[in-house]
């Protein structure tokens, strides 16, 4: 459905029996999100799972404004939800209730519940900004934060042999920011290495959503989902994103290094609270 700058459709929750049953087609059109970027559009995606909104905003020569969709069933968007922008584009601003936030690529700014005004705009209408944008609803207003890239908490994982040399970026954290429920943060894979989140894991608490980036035009990245014995894959590109049900896996590997964005909402903000999945456990 579209209003006057946003686009905005519903993905419904999907048990695991029934995406097990799934063609290509059918997996896509449930789990898949693509065309997040559209110049002078806003474009949301309302998921079942938890209620996360999963969206973009790219702002052109215009500012864009966060307008209140009918499944939020509010006035304003945020009156009983928070948001995340991340920007993956050129340098833009996120304006809240009057105060200008200025985001560098890959910075972030969370909105607590109750902003009442948010409006996005590029530096630059030749180098777009594009924010990336998660929202899940919220019970407290947290005060609002912007996080740059290298205020956020790095650990450095994996290794070169194992080809998942990468680094990860907490944005939001049980330590750090605090939020309702969202947690989110960014892995940059180094050059070379091509696996993310393996061995795997799943988190029945928490749904979560990745999006894929910094991909070279023709390169791809094979994100691998459902239940550990009964695994399946969608092929993505870049600037797409991706849902993962709590019964789900969320691996992925790719034709050539990459960057992702990964953001879970559900009973609580604990990032190390996963069960993790055996490599023998894996069909």
């Amino acid at each position: 459905m579209s209003q006057n700058h946003t686009d905005y459709v519903s993905r419904f929750a999907i048990a695991p029996a029934a995406a097990a049953a799934m063609g290509t087609d059918e997996l896509r059109h449930n789990f898949h999100i693509e065309d997040l970027f559209a110049p002078g559009r806003v474009r949301l995606t309302y998921t079942h799972y938890d209620r996360m909104i999963v969206g973009g905003a790219m702002p052109a020569d215009t500012v864009l404004p966060l307008e209140a969709i009918k499944p939020t069933g509010t006035k304003a968007f945020l009156d009983r939800r928070e948001l995340i922008a991340v920007n993956i584009g050129g340098p833009g601003t996120v304006t809240a209730d009057g105060l200008p936030y200025e985001l560098a690529p890959r910075d972030m700014l969370y909105l607590g519940m109750r902003t009442q005004q948010v409006s996005f705009a590029s530096a630059n209408p030749d180098e777009p900004a594009k924010f990336y944008l998660l929202s899940a609803p919220a019970h407290q207003a947290y005060p609002s934060r912007l996080i740059r890239i290298g205020d956020a908490k790095r650990l450095d994982l994996g290794s070169k042999e194992a080809c998942n040399e990468r680094s990860i970026f907490q944005f939001i954290h049980a330590d750090g920011v605090r939020t309702c429920q969202l947690v989110v943060g960014m892995t940059q894979l180094a050059p070379g290495s091509i696996w993310n989140t393996m061995p795997c894991h799943v988190h029945d608490r928490r749904m979560e959503a990745y999006l894929y980036f910094d991909l070279p035009e023709a390169a791809r990245v094979f994100h691998f989902m459902g239940e550990p014995d009964e695994t399946r894959h969608i092929v993505m590109r870049n600037e797409e994103a991706v849902l993962s049900p709590g019964w789900s896996i969320h691996s992925g590997a790719g034709t050539s290094s990459y960057a992702f964005i990964w953001a879970m909402a559900g009973d609580n903000v604990d990032y190390t609270d996963v069960d993790p999945v055996a490599m023998g456990d894996l069909r």
